[in-house]
């Protein structure tokens, strides 16, 4: 039996290589690469799947987001012609003829591979293939194996089409009923093989039904964590705000934290206990009892970066602290820290 061998690079040649960057087709947002969108039944996914695509076939931006304009592929596998034009009259005048629009296909497995290819070469400079929904083009009448397997290879197939000709492919999907509030990317239906292939995962969440706000949850291996509210008004999913993760961190931490860097810097060193750090910063949110633990806590991500070190000891009467201005945090932590 002839073994293929390895094809290996080494890192000399690898870190002096030009290779071609990842291309945005929408910037910070979604780049190529294999996509999901997920969120629950009837909560607007493809009204905000179908407005993507008519936004980046025309090169408008998204959400204040620069776009590549490029020839999109919807295929709106749930719905029919009539309910997508129906769709389309709510959100647009004046469809571009860069959004080609379909309602059935092939399973993966069973043509869909040679279905895209044969698309692709008939309309070339195609970019963006959104398929609403995943789990339409996926075999479900015959045992598979396990679900993690399962996941993994009908992603690593759509995964494969997209870096052979690179792609974005936007696969939209559901979440499961049960909610997980430790974390919300645990709620999306399948096993973890569906994640773990993925490029990017987002979340669309509402915190009620009745709601017009949500909330789009997105993180991935080219994309940093952020989180966009959005609110739904006359078919359109409007950008109420965005934060990216060091805004996310930084919300995180308690606003005291900040106070007190900056009543530190003021003073350049300050000992003494908790109460009476607290009367001479004229603080009455914080009690006593917390100071401790929330500059023992957020230390690192709040005072470390401003230059200020922290030490604690406990005498006969009392525990003191110890706050003292070392630098002025511009230069050295400089990106160490989200503030």
């Amino acid at each position: 039996m002839t073994v293929e061998p390895l094809s290996t690079v080494d890192a000399d040649t690898l870190l002096s290589s030009p290779l071609p960057q990842t291309v945005f087709l929408v910037e910070e947002l979604l780049p190529q690469g294999v996509h999901i969108l997920c969120g629950a039944s009837k909560i607007g996914k493809s009204w905000l799947v179908l407005w993507l695509a008519l936004q980046i076939a025309q090169g408008l931006p998204v959400w204040g987001l620069k776009t590549l304009p490029c020839k999109v592929l919807y295929l709106g596998l749930e719905d029919t012609l009539s309910r997508i034009q129906d769709r389309l009259f709510r959100l647009t005048d004046q469809a571009p003829p860069t959004l080609r629009i379909g309602t059935l296909c092939h399973q993966l497995d069973h043509g869909l591979q040679n279905q895209i290819e044969q698309y692709l070469y008939n309309f070339s400079h195609t970019k963006l293939i959104i398929i609403d929904t995943f789990q339409k083009i996926r075999d479900n009448t015959i045992s598979r194996g396990s679900l993690y397997a399962a996941d993994y290879k009908d992603m690593s197939l759509l995964k494969q089409l997209a870096d052979r000709y690179n792609l974005c492919i936007l696969l939209v999907h559901h979440l499961r009923k049960l909610t997980d509030t430790a974390d919300p990317f645990n709620e999306v239906s399948g096993s973890t093989g569906l994640q773990g292939a993925a490029d990017s995962t987002f979340i669309l969440k509402r915190s009620n039904r009745a709601s017009d706000e949500a909330i789009l949850l997105a993180t991935g291996r080219d994309i940093e964590y952020q989180q966009l509210t959005l609110r739904f008004s006359q078919f359109r999913w409007h950008l109420v705000s965005r934060k990216n993760a060091t805004t996310l961190a930084k919300e995180e931490i308690p606003s005291f934290l900040f106070r007190l860097a900056d009543f530190v810097r003021q003073q350049k060193h300050w000992e003494g206990s908790a109460t009476a750090l607290l009367a001479a910063m004229g603080e009455t949110e914080v009690t006593a009892n917390n100071v401790v633990k929330l500059i023992a806590r957020y230390w690192e991500r709040a005072l470390d970066p401003m230059g200020i070190t922290y030490t604690s000891h406990r005498t006969a009467a009392e525990r003191r602290i110890s706050l003292t201005v070392t630098h002025d945090g511009n230069d050295s932590n400089d990106g160490k820290y989200p503030i």
